[in-house]
């Protein structure tokens, strides 16, 4: 309206006629004036669907602030939205409209300054009877003082000074627990009326001292007493309050301060445990991404870097796969298979981590795994890898397979030395895969081999010499496909290992 924000107010009533006396009504109550009065804007007159005009308030009614958990309430900020609450109704009860006539805290609107204004006062002077649905009716009722709601035929009451203070003291009691009117009683809108029109016993809500100062408490007993002419007047309450805080002058704009002080303390805390959870979460990720891939590999990745394809002029790739996985799996369920898989590789896993190298990748049964990539460590990749194989087939030695413990679990494992390419393959899942002739002769190094037996080949071997200490026979000249006949060993064992290893069945 004429550039600024309005609210508009549906009004629930039929038959709505604009005569005369009811034009100076609205006039007088669009003149009334005050901080804490949200003005009337106007009147839409429509037959069908009338409407009122206010301004608008960014920050909602006070039952918005008090069900936001996000804004944090202190007294001091408790005590200046109840102060502004008491200065609009001695404005109104001075003036010439006398009382509010429809007060709850959905009328108690805050604008952006966090003023708190009264809305929708002199409403019962003008509507006359409001047809509305009985759960509506209930719901808007339970801030009514009990000797409205006696009156026949359901009308709206016209209102009075000490009905606005019968009102106000449900509302003092939203504002201290942070909670809906009689919260404490766990009844329904519509159990509520029905006791506080046919007393005894009285019924009001219950604020513990915990939850709000006694000066406090017992203003707002007063305040609701069933006895209209023992209700405090505005001035008294005006003045009790200023007892209640003090003296102290009730400033919106220090509240605020205080208010945004705590809430930049409060964001520090949210962040600083966020950026905690942030750093966990980080560290999970880094641990399932060096799962995935090598860790220089993920750290190239993770700064947005291309990996390309690299050639390495020698690595050490190792295989390995269960003998007799198939009459085995044939035999279990496939879960038993899973639980076998899983408790192998769970070992595998923990073994290798002691050692410089990768796990490429399992598939089945299969295991592969290589030393010398993407980080080049000289001749060591060949001890890292066959070391590492002993440690392998030494723990199968001991590893039972749950749900066959009488059946030993022996493994077939081959070693080649060579070149290879490596690098990143696909987008949704990346994979560090190797490529190359060294790949294809460490996977028939072992399916030739036998098990609970290394077969190494002739150039692991060499640099298996270069390094010494490891102990090595030679097996014979063994046909590799696409090779043709070449010379391979077993590794039987190295200088300082004294794991147990398994004895390998007869070679026949």
């Amino acid at each position: 309206f004429q550039g600024d924000l309005v609210h508009v107010k549906e009004l629930s009533t039929k038959g709505f006629e604009m005569k005369s006396r009811m034009m100076d009504y609205i006039k007088m109550m669009r003149d009334l004036r005050h901080e804490n009065i949200n003005p009337y804007v106007g009147l839409l007159v429509d037959p069908v669907k009338p409407a009122l005009v206010t301004e608008y308030c960014s920050r909602g009614s006070l039952q918005d602030v008090i069900r936001n958990e996000d804004i944090k309430l202190d007294w001091d900020f408790k005590y200046s939205l109840i102060i502004d609450l008491v200065r609009g109704l001695r404005y109104l009860h001075n003036s010439s409209l006398k009382y509010h006539g429809y007060l709850k805290s959905t009328n108690c609107v805050i604008d952006s300054r966090w003023v708190l204004k009264l809305t929708d006062y002199g409403l019962p002077g003008f509507l006359g009877r409001v047809r509305q649905t009985r759960e509506q009716s209930a719901t808007d009722l339970v801030w009514t003082a009990p000797e409205f709601l006696r009156e026949v035929n359901n009308q709206i009451h016209k209102g009075s000074e000490k009905g606005d203070v019968f009102s106000f003291a449900i509302i003092m009691q939203e504002v201290a627990l942070r909670s809906d009117p009689y919260s404490s009683t766990g009844l329904t809108p519509q159990e509520i009326i029905k006791k506080l029109k046919k007393p005894p016993p009285l019924i009001r809500p219950s604020v513990s001292p915990q939850f709000a100062p006694p000066p406090y408490i017992q203003l707002m007993k007063q305040c609701w007493s069933e006895l209209p002419d023992m209700r405090p007047g505005i001035e008294e309450i005006y003045d009790q309050f200023k007892r209640i805080t003090s003296g102290k002058k009730a400033n919106i704009v220090d509240t605020m301060f205080r208010m945004l002080e705590k809430y930049s303390n409060d964001l520090e805390e949210i962040v600083n445990e966020r950026t905690v959870q942030l750093e966990e979460e980080k560290v999970k990720t880094d641990q399932l991404l060096s799962r995935m891939l090598p860790p220089a590999v993920a750290d190239y990745l993770k700064s947005g870097k291309p990996v390309e394809a690299e050639t390495f002029a020698e690595v050490t790739i190792y295989f390995s796969d269960i003998v007799g996985f198939t009459t085995i799996s044939a035999m279990s369920t496939p879960m038993q298979v899973v639980d076998l898989l899983n408790d192998l590789y769970t070992m595998f896993d923990a073994t290798i981590e002691q050692y410089d190298v990768y796990k490429v990748e399992t598939i089945g049964d299969a295991y592969m795994v290589v030393s010398g990539l993407p980080t080049r460590i000289g001749y060591k990749h060949a001890g890292e890898i066959s070391t590492m194989a002993l440690d392998l087939l030494s723990q199968c030695g001991t590893f039972k397979i749950r749900h066959m413990h009488d059946v030993p679990l022996r493994l077939r494992i081959g070693l080649h030395t060579g070149s290879c390419v490596a690098g990143v393959v696909g987008l949704t899942m990346p994979r560090y895969c190797l490529f190359g002739d060294t790949v294809n002769t460490a996977s028939r190094m072992e399916s030739t081999g036998t098990a609970s037996r290394i077969h190494v080949s002739e150039e692991t071997k060499e640099v298996l010499y270069v390094l010494g200490g490891y102990k090595l026979e030679f097996r014979g000249m063994v046909e590799l496909k696409g090779k043709g006949k070449r010379p391979t060993y077993w590794l039987t064992g190295k200088e300082g290992f004294t794991k147990p290893l398994p004895e390998p069945p007869e070679l026949g």
